[in-house]
């Protein structure tokens, strides 16, 4: 069965609408198409923005719950990016302790 979201829009991924994002971008850019298509293209990206967005919010929101402490308070948990893929986090960097 075919999962819809919004008005008849098949379920989109995340990496699939970004995607289909950045190549409208580049074609924007290069700025050699006529108007009423640039004009198509631009809604279409304003789309896929929009849902790439809700979808980044909708992760963020599933973050935050998992990194509630016991008591339901959200600890902040510095995010570094350097850090090395697949590298877990010490034990008193998850730690549910309140201080």
């Amino acid at each position: 069965m075919l999962e819809l979201t919004g008005v008849g829009m098949p379920k989109e991924k995340f990496e699939d609408a970004l995607n289909k994002l950045e190549k409208i971008v580049a074609k924007l850019e290069e700025g050699d198409i006529p108007l009423e298509e640039s004009l198509k293209l631009f809604e279409e990206g304003i789309r896929l923005s929009r849902f790439c967005n809700q979808k980044l919010d909708e992760a963020e929101k599933k973050v935050e719950i998992l990194l509630k402490g016991k008591n339901g308070v959200l600890k902040p948990h510095p995010v570094d990016p350097s850090a090395r893929s697949g590298q877990t986090p010490s034990d008193d960097t998850i730690s549910d302790k309140e201080e």
